[in-house]
């Protein structure tokens, strides 16, 4: 399933790295976006997740799925032909 796939996530997030294992753990192919929130947020996070205006952001085909553990159950859901998530034990 090559979607089109983008993780809005700031490399210090231990909740954005629960995502990049899901990610890889589904062998998902993904597009990184690295948020500088030091310096403020930027207009895709704040377009794609404009409640909490926080990361992790995974964007999906368009639409975004925020926070990280309903973001592991996603991946979980959607990649199902890949091996089973940690989520789901």
């Amino acid at each position: 399933m090559a979607d089109e796939v983008t993780l809005l996530n700031f490399w210090a997030s231990p909740f954005g790295m629960r995502v990049k294992i899901a990610l890889a753990e589904k062998e998902v192919k993904y597009e990184y976006s690295e948020q500088d929130l030091m310096n403020g947020k930027s207009d895709l996070l704040l377009q794609m997740n404009p409640v909490y205006k926080k990361i992790p952001v995974l964007v999906h085909r368009g639409k975004p799925v925020c926070e990280s553990l309903i973001i592991v159950q996603y991946i979980d859901d959607v990649w199902r032909d890949k091996a089973r998530s940690f989520a789901t034990f």
